[in-house]
């Protein structure tokens, strides 16, 4: 386990997408075969959800996350 959060946006459903990062594949997400999905927030456009992915990004903390996390759909910012 990397005890690490991936954060990205996909215009696939998520069962496609976490089984992609769960297959064969390289890159980041290959390096562990155990993500399980812990949030999502859904946008209209794919604009807003790619912005909403670099402002998570952008926090570089873990701990921001968890709360993100916890909170459910309210924003922490």
């Amino acid at each position: 386990m990397l005890d690490k959060y991936y954060v990205g946006h996909t215009c696939d459903t998520l069962e496609n997408r976490i089984e992609k990062h769960l297959s064969n594949h390289k890159g980041y997400t290959a390096k562990a075969k155990d993500w399980v999905l812990v949030y999502t927030e859904s946008y209209d456009l794919k604009t807003a959800a790619h912005s909403r992915e670099k402002q998570v990004k952008s926090w570089k903390s873990s701990k921001k996350i968890k709360v993100l996390i916890a909170q459910g759909s309210e924003h922490p910012d």
